[in-house]
Formats: C-alpha cells, structure tokens, sequence
C-alpha cells in the first residue's frame, strides 16, 4: 500500500510546478520534498516526475496522481463524519474548464454549491474540447467538455448548448466585408482566436464555405474579456457566445458577420463514475445551474 503523505508531496510538485512552492505549500524543506517523491519512485518502481521547469508527471506518475485524487475526494466524505478536518479547513477542488463558460455563466450557476460548502475552486483553464484529457490524465477531478464520450471511469453529464456568432464592428465589416462575409474575404480579413489550440473559428468558416482550407491572419488573444474588447475596437472578427454578448453594454456596437448563422456548442460535465458526497452534490448543483442559464440540448 502507497504511503499517501508521498503521493502527495508528488501531487504537490505537479499542482505548484515547483519544489520549492511544494514545499512551502506543505509546510516542509526542499529536501524533504525531494526525498519523498524518491522514495515513492523506489516503491513503484518508476520514475513518476520528469524534473524539468516546470516539473512535469510521467505517464506512471499521472495514474499514481489519479489514483490519489480519486481516494482524496472519496475520503472527503469520511473527514466530515469523523471530524479529521479542523473546523475551518477546506476540500479542494481541481476543475478543468473552457474560458467562455468561467467568463459568462460557471460561477453564477455554482453560487449556491459555493455559499453552502466549504470548498476551494482550483480550476485549469483549457480549450472546451481538449479539458477532457486532464480528467483523463488525473490532473482534475471533473471538467466540462464539449466532448459527449467520457473517459473510460467516468460518467458525462450533459449541460446545456453554448451560442456562437460571429462578430464585428460595423466600420471592420465595411473595410473587410464591402460584399459580405464571402471565401475571399475570409482568408484576408483579420480573425480574433482564442489559442493556436481553438478550432472554432476554422469550424465556423468551414460550416459556411464547405472544405475551407485557407490560410487567414489571426490575432490570438487567451482572455475572453480582451478577445471581445480587440473585437470591439475593430481589429478584427471572431466569434462571441450570447451570454456575453448579453453582458456587454456596448454590445448594440457590433454586427453579425453572417447574419443568421450560429456555431452551437453542446458542453458537458465528465466526472468519475465513483463519486464522493461532495462531487455529487457539486454535480447535482452544476447540471441544475446549467440548465437554468444554457440554452437547451435538442
């Protein structure tokens, strides 16, 4: 049986990217951390930790790091009934989500969860069709996904449908789109993207001219509030979920690209199947705050 005190000072490195933030955050030295995380690779093994900046798991150390996190929220129920928790410590909990769900309508529909509990947010901000491999890693406990197939372990939840459009200023569309948003215009005009890793624009292009494959200039911008506000001041085009649009004062500034068309994004919350107290009561909370704010699945 694993020594769960080196499992996590291993969790700890990862989680920190660092043994020195590891070792503060675990009230040990350096060397301490160090040692445990070798006794744990003796005991296994394996080796679980590539010692690079930042020190990241071997494909072992991420299901040694499952494992733990799995049995740390399972325990979580067992810390509350025999009062192992001082009374004012907290349950972590690390969450894979998309940018424009943690921008417009995650929070608001946890609020509740979060006003009863006594919990951490930890969440690892990821493009909505790739969070699904922290879970399938270990790096989270649950994520959402724009993915309807759970990893294997893991049960999806449906949420709700997430609304694109593409959008621009007036004054962008009357330089870059004197005819409408045609083929040509796409692979000239200047697009608003997220990361490298977003394919949304490109899927979008290709929904509307069949087997696009140009080339475009892109600006990439990893905020959702600064990917609108670029948007806004008429450096480019780029796609905006309703829920945003619906935030923004301004929002009467900007005119749809492609009248009529929309990219629909269906998100769902995977978490394991075996699931403490805890987890199910936050999955309980999230499907019912996704329910209340997202468009409806069809």
């Amino acid at each position: 049986m694993l020594d769960y005190k080196l499992l996590e000072a291993l969790a700890a490195v990862v989680q920190e990217e660092g043994f020195d933030k590891a070792a503060t955050t675990l009230h040990l030295t350096q060397s301490a951390i160090s040692h445990r995380i070798r006794t744990l690779e003796e005991q296994t093994g394996q080796t679980l930790l590539i010692r690079g900046a930042p020190p990241r798991p071997t494909p072992a150390g991420q299901k040694v790091l499952k494992h733990f996190r799995m049995v740390q929220s399972l325990e979580s129920d067992l810390e509350d009934v025999f009062l192992l928790r001082p009374r004012d410590g907290f349950i972590s909990l690390v969450l894979g989500i998309n940018a424009d769900s943690l921008a417009t309508w995650f929070l608001p529909a946890i609020r509740p969860f979060l006003d009863r509990e006594h919990v951490l947010l930890d969440l690892l901000v990821k493009d909505q069709d790739i969070t699904h491999q922290l879970l399938a890693n270990g790096d989270v406990i649950g994520c959402i996904s724009s993915k309807a197939e759970p990893p294997a372990g893991c049960t999806a939840h449906p949420l709700g449908v997430m609304t694109y459009r593409l959008m621009a200023t007036p004054d962008f569309m009357a330089t870059w789109f004197p005819n409408g948003l045609t083929r040509e215009a796409a692979t000239r005009a200047p697009a608003v993207i997220f990361n490298r890793r977003d394919g949304l624009h490109h899927a979008m292009l290709c929904s509307l001219f069949p087997e696009f494959s140009h080339a475009f200039p892109a600006h990439y911008i990893p905020s959702s509030e600064q990917f609108v506000r670029v948007i806004m001041q008429g450096h480019g085009y780029g796609l905006i979920p309703d829920l945003q649009m619906k935030k923004l004062r301004e929002a009467d500034s900007l005119a749809e690209c492609a009248p009529g068309k929309a990219m629909p994004i269906p998100l769902f919350w995977h978490t394991w199947s075996r699931q403490s107290d805890l987890l199910a009561r936050f999955t309980s909370a999230l499907v019912q705050g996704g329910a209340d704010v997202l468009e409806p699945m069809t």
